[in-house]
């Protein structure tokens, strides 16, 4: 006892040095404060000094508290502390000695000065009143506090026999609390007036953010947020009972003092006291709570201020924590130059009690704000625009703020500028890595079309020079029905497939008995339709008088096979032309080599393209027909009237190769000076085909016109031709040409061109022709087929007249033969033209299209050349099914179809040895019949009907109707041959 009278002695010097220290400190302090420079009247800066004795003085508190917790721990091992029991304990109004503002301290009068231990005896006495498993904690709260506890170990050894019951009578149960169930022994322990109620709820955990100088959420966030954090902590309050409600508070999160002690212990009589047992852990007791309301006013805390006294003397024990949660609040304030705030000293230790447990950084603004009880009008400030600059540090801040927006500026520009620059750097890499890599891809395709031209040459001369050897001995002849027309043309052609399937009837090339046909099929077949055109071909004409069919036609059809490339399917909707889509075809090109193998071999194509080439030399066969240029070239109709020209032919009054308005408009008006009896002039568009690129304008509606001829009969004929003559009816032509083709011309086809305005606009970008349309009203068009031979020869295959529809410039069939031009007339002109044509070095299938009309003036007929086609015609086509059912001859130069008849009668040998006679024929051919409806019936049901109706093909008489189907799909669209006497 002794050695424990002489510490507590020790004790107390300790503790009158450390105030009189902080009391020498504090004098210190304010003198130094008032401390003035002469020169210049200004302030002297003791910050430095003042951060010293701050730091000088936690220091000594430091050293305090960890020896008075040393000496307490030693006397609480003491053996007469466990007579206790036996003694009444006196608890005596403490107060730390230790304190963070030293002008609030305790004074002399309130320490008990009887006994010298008696300090150290409160301060144990408090180690257990925050001890509940004491077994002396119970009597000790209720003679501190005046509660009276139940009894935990009777408690714990008849709970089983104990029945709990509830406070009977009117009942609050608000959302979040729950009502107490107290025993019965324990019913006097509880308040008269008071309902106790316990809020339970989880403690909100702060998030960690940076502090209030980092960018602060919207002000909505801000609002909510301190609304959750200052909402009313009792629930009684939301509803209307008469029952007192008692303040709770939000249970902290435990931290290194509270692992041993409960938080709410540490306030005196201002926390909820929860003993550690099972029982009482899941119903805590609340005990009333005061509020500790004090003001910081311009960012410091007035230390002698009576509220702020009073709320330091009731959380001494728990006074380390809460300091740190007020130095911010204070910084905040200051920074923010907040002029009042009022705190509410719960929140603050609440919130205090969280930062000890879990912060490491500064806290946020709205947890900082939510410690205050006018937390909106200081949020308000805190949000307002340049409120920081107003406080402490604003000038700095402001600096700070000002040099890092430059700054960021500076860089985020030079980021943006070598971002531009990298992207301008990487397109224009990327851009000449394009350009180098195009540049080489031209220049191999340029090396590989030079290449295969050079062997398209090659070829074509070997062809050439054995042509006679080869159409003597067997050969295989591949048909290739491509339409080569530009893209644009092709993209506006509607089934553009069937189009190019339309010479079907090349098949019956196999006529010859030397010819193996490969037919290259732009769709796939149906069985249907092989099964059909293997009938035709059985059933061929060559039959005897018990019409059975010879062993030689039954071998036709093993002399033909219909191939259709793969690429078909990989682009249903390009309108590729067949050779392109071939070329793209492997399978379909190594299944043609192995047919091919070992045979004598050459390529007829249709419509040239550029891909013939490409096909020709993957195939290593030549192509009877002209390079693609050049029947680009001589295709137009441009340069067809250069070849008629040339062959020295008759050709309409016209000109060609016209690109501009203003030549096509001294064109049109030289011409019709020159031409008065031409009463319709035509236009055609140099690369059109079938009639599409057709425009025509009638001179009747020219106003000038009447007054133009009767000057051209006041000079007559001979007199007119000379050019002065001729001039002022050409400066008046100039004059009314252009309104009289805006609102008198339109096209002959409106499907292609729906008006003047757009055949105009395609006429001058693509070039085309001025030609006269006979001036007579018996006008007959003819089409004649021509085969120029690579040895030099002209052959006619067809000749037929052409029937027209509706528009008479569209052709839609012909009868064959033809009958309007003299067969040697006939003859003379096409052997010209296929001249023409070889010396241009144009050969293989030619089609020539003349028109033939009577001259009024001198009565004679007149035949003009008007279009020329390099390529393979659907007339020749339909020809050779033809001759293949009939089988008969076509005999151009004599103008006739010449039909072998079967005899009928065997009665010697010398008449069944006899040649057969021969009967003619005349045939109308159609390769466009188009219908709609016919979709609606399958092949076989059309030709039941047909077969009802009477119509058919004899084989025996050689006449009849034959059909040409082109597709199993759509089925709108077939072709048809009718063959008769007449």
């Amino acid at each position: 006892m002794q050695k424990m009278s002489d510490k507590l002695k020790y004790e107390d010097k300790l503790g009158a040095v450390l105030v009189q220290v902080q009391d020498d400190l504090r004098q210190l302090k304010c003198s130094l404060e008032k401390v003035t420079v002469n020169e210049g009247d200004e302030t002297l800066d003791i910050q430095p000094l003042d951060n010293a004795i701050r730091k000088t003085e936690s220091s000594i508190r430091k050293h305090a508290e960890d020896y008075l917790k040393a000496v307490t721990e030693q006397v609480l091992v003491l053996p007469c502390i466990e007579d206790l029991p036996k003694k009444t304990v006196q608890i005596p109004k403490w107060k730390p000695s230790l304190e963070r503002f030293p002008d609030v301290r305790p004074q002399k009068e309130d320490l008990p000065g009887s006994l010298p231990g008696e300090k150290h005896q409160s301060q144990l006495a408090m180690r257990l009143l925050c001890n509940p498993a004491h077994p002396n904690n119970r009597d000790i709260l209720y003679q501190k506090c005046g509660i009276s506890l139940p009894d935990i170990h009777k408690r714990s050894t008849n709970a089983v026999h104990q029945h709990h019951r509830i406070i009977t009578g009117p009942t609050v149960k608000p959302k979040g609390c729950h009502s107490l169930a107290i025993p019965e022994e324990d019913m006097g322990t509880v308040p008269d007036k008071s309902l106790l109620c316990m809020s339970i709820k989880i403690a909100s955990l702060h998030p960690r953010e940076d502090t209030y100088s980092s960018k602060i959420d919207l002000k909505s966030r801000c609002v909510k947020q301190l609304k959750l954090e200052t909402e009313p902590r009792s629930t009684c309050e939301k509803t209307g009972s008469k029952c007192t409600p008692l303040l709770t508070t939000t249970t902290p999160p435990p931290t290194r003092i509270s692992k041993s002690i409960d938080h709410g212990s540490m306030m005196q009589g201002t926390s909820v006291l929860i003993p550690k047992s099972p029982e009482n852990l899941l119903v805590p007791v609340p005990v009333i709570i005061r509020k500790y309301p004090f003001t910081i006013t311009k960012g410091r805390i007035n230390p002698v201020a009576a509220d702020f006294c009073h709320f330091k003397q009731s959380f001494s024990l728990c006074w380390s924590s809460v300091v740190y949660a007020l130095e911010a609040l204070e910084k905040l304030l200051r920074d923010f130059a907040v002029p009042v705030a009022k705190v509410s000293g719960e929140r603050l230790v609440e919130f205090a009690h969280g930062w000890d447990n879990g912060w490491r950084k500064a806290p946020p603004v709205f947890s900082l704000l939510s410690m205050l009880e006018n937390w909106e009008e200081v949020l308000g400030l805190v949000l307002r625009p340049g409120q920081r600059y107003k406080g402490d540090g604003g000038n700095e801040a402001a600096a700070i703020h000002i040099q890092s927006c430059w700054r960021r500026y500076v860089a985020r520009t030079a980021y943006l500028r070598h971002c531009r620059r990298k992207w301008a750097a990487g397109t224009i890499a990327i851009s000449w890595l394009m350009h180098a890599q195009m540049r080489r891809v031209r220049k191999a395709l340029q090396a590989r079309r030079v290449r295969q031209l050079e062997n398209f040459r090659s070829r074509a001369q070997h062809l050439a020079a054995n042509w006679k050897h080869i159409q003597s001995s067997k050969r295989t002849i591949i048909h290739i029905p491509s339409l080569g027309y530009s893209q644009s043309q092709r993209l506006k052609l509607r089934g553009f497939d069937i189009l190019q399937n339309i010479q079907i009837s090349r098949l019956f090339d196999i006529r010859d008995e030397n010819v193996e046909v490969i037919y290259i099929c732009p769709r796939h077949l149906g069985e249907d339709m092989l099964h059909y055109y293997t009938s035709l071909l059985k059933c061929d004409g060559a039959t005897d008088g018990d019409d059975t069919v010879t062993t030689e036609a039954s071998s036709w059809v093993r002399r033909f096979i219909i191939l259709t490339p793969e690429a078909v399917d990989y682009f249903p909707t390009r309108n590729m032309c067949l050779s392109t889509l071939l070329k793209y075809s492997p399978r379909t090109l190594k299944r043609i080599k192995n047919l091919i193998q070992g045979k004598q071999a050459y390529i007829v194509g249709g419509v040239a393209h550029a891909d013939d080439l490409a096909v020709a030399d993957e195939l290593g066969l030549p192509v009877l027909g002209p390079e693609p240029a050049i029947a680009q070239h001589y295709s137009t109709k441009s340069g067809g009237r250069r070849i008629f020209t040339g062959a020295e032919v008759d050709v309409p009054p016209g000109r060609g190769d016209i690109y501009s308005l203003n030549q096509l408009h001294e064109t049109l008006a030289e011409l019709m000076s020159q031409n008065f009896n031409v009463q319709r002039w035509l236009f055609k568009i140099d690369s059109e085909h079938s009639g599409r690129g057709i425009a025509y304008c009638d001179i009747c509606h020219l106003n000038c016109y009447n007054w133009a001829l009767q000057k051209y009969h006041y000079y007559g004929p001979e007199l007119w031709n000379t050019e002065w003559n001729q001039e002022s009816v050409m400066v008046k032509y100039l004059d009314e040409i252009p309104e009289w083709l805006e609102r008198y011309a339109q096209p002959a086809k409106t499907s292609c061109y729906p008006n003047w305005a757009c055949f105009l606009k395609t006429f001058l970008r693509q070039g085309g022709v001025v030609e006269a349309y006979p001036p007579s009203d018996s006008v007959t068009c003819l089409t004649v087929d021509l085969l120029l031979e690579p040895g030099g020869e002209v052959t006619m295959l067809s000749c037929g007249d052409q029937l027209h529809g509706s528009c008479q410039l569209e052709t839609i069939g012909s009868t064959v033969p033809q009958t309007s031009v003299h067969p040697e007339t006939l003859h003379s002109i096409c052997m010209r033209v296929g001249q023409a044509c070889l010396q241009r070095l144009i050969v293989g299938y030619v089609s020539v299209d003349l028109v033939t009309f009577l001259n009024h003036n001198s009565m004679e007929q007149k035949v003009w050349a008007i279009d020329l086609d390099l390529t393979y015609s659907d007339q020749l086509a339909m020809t050779q099914m033809l001759l293949m059912m009939t089988g008969g001859t076509l005999n151009c130069r004599a103008g006739c179809l010449e039909v072998p008849m079967p005899i009928r009668e065997k009665c010697c040998e010398h008449q069944s040895a006899a040649k057969p006679p021969v009967v003619h024929r005349y045939a109308v051919i159609g390769s466009h019949l188009f219908h709609s409806h016919l979709s609606m019936l399958y092949h076989n049901v059309f030709f039941m009907i047909c077969k009802a109706l009477g119509i058919g093909f004899n084989i025996k008489r050689k006449q009849g109707t034959v059909f040409a189907l082109y597709d199993n799909h759509d089925r709108c669209s077939i072709g048809m041959m009718t063959s008769s006497r007449t």
